[in-house]
């Protein structure tokens, strides 16, 4: 059975070490968790204990150290997967299971972090305003058209962090600031708020586009008083101009380093991998399976047709320090 530990940042949690059993750190929802964790549990006999924390998850592991009792991180965007290997509180994994199942783009080439599932980051645009196909690509909101149009959240948020990364990898650092500075230029408001609240503001006719997750569609539809904001608008999924597809991020897991119950941890890394929780997890969070011939669910493949680009992730994730400076530099939230 599931044993959930909804703690604050700072104190420890007092999970156990015991051989059948592996200890996570989760940034993802009990609701978005359970299934996975019923799922492994009845495939493998072992418990899985968890611990829901909504930040710090890295600087957590590096003040716990050695005495961390976590065996497992689960998170979201790859700048925070790359962010806890950087701070050395992570460590390779080899599993031929986990390098079958998950494409190469999608894992670390060292093996620290595997992704489990993606989410596109597409425009969400009024269906009353905006005619089908009007905007193609990234490049295209940076166009003098949508001036006054477009609404986003923080410039400096991980999401927002994650395609501006993938910009500077297919455009250049010169071209991605021009960009920015286009962008900024057409915003209808100042930045605030999550991807939900754009899409609101959709519906209230203070902008006809804005950026978003995928996820965050199959969220409102399920939530009364927001699917009236969810009808308002539909999905469209633009590309890079150099005719890559639409970007991409993940839902991730990785091992930590020194974890004590490596064979359980590395067993339920490996079941995240399998058709049965690919199936389960995109279905629950409303994503993008990555295991070669798993489908999204029904909900999820009626939004479109998805051409993920291909750009190897961690590429993208090395941008990261340049990406956050040029959001500040055109003061993108100012």
């Amino acid at each position: 059975m599931l044993r959930t530990a909804i703690l604050a940042t700072t104190a420890l949690a007092a999970l156990p070490a015991i051989a059948d059993e592996v200890n996570v750190y989760s940034y993802r929802q009990p609701e978005l968790m359970q299934p996975l964790v019923d799922g492994f549990e009845e495939a493998t006999g072992h418990t899985a204990n968890v611990v829901y924390i909504d930040k710090g998850i890295t600087e957590r592991l590096v003040a716990e150290g050695e005495r961390s009792p976590a065996d497992l991180i689960f998170t979201v965007d790859i700048s925070r997967l790359a962010e806890a290997k950087e701070a050395g509180v992570t460590q390779p994994v080899e599993s031929e299971t986990l390098n079958a199942n998950i494409p190469d783009a999608m894992r670390d080439d060292e093996g620290h972090w595997y992704g489990v599932t993606t989410r596109a980051r597409i425009i969400y645009a009024s269906k009353d305003r905006v005619a089908e196909g009007e905007v193609t690509t990234y490049e295209d909101l940076a166009d003098p058209k949508w001036k006054g149009r477009i609404c986003t959240r923080s410039g400096t948020h991980v999401y927002t962090i994650g395609l501006v990364s993938a910009m500077i990898e297919h455009n250049g650092i010169e071209e991605t600031k021009e960009w920015l500075e286009g962008l900024k230029a057409n915003l209808a408001k100042a930045p605030s708020g999550g991807d939900r609240e754009q899409v609101k503001a959709i519906w209230a006719g203070e902008c006809d586009i804005s950026l978003g997750n995928t996820y965050y569609m199959g969220a409102m539809l399920k939530d009364p008083e927001q699917q009236e904001w969810a009808d308002s608008v539909r999905i469209e999924f633009p590309t890079f101009a150099d005719g890559s597809g639409t970007h991409v991020n993940i839902s991730g897991v990785a091992m930590v380093k020194g974890a004590a119950n490596e064979g359980p941890a590395l067993e339920f890394m490996e079941y995240l991998s399998s058709p049965e929780a690919q199936s389960i997890y995109a279905d629950v969070v409303n994503e993008y399976p990555v295991a070669p011939g798993s489908e999204p669910s029904e909900l999820v493949a009626g939004w479109g047709d998805l051409t993920p680009d291909d750009t190897d992730l961690t590429a993208v994730a090395s941008h990261r320090a340049e990406a956050l400076k040029l959001v500040e530099q055109v003061d993108f939230d100012g």
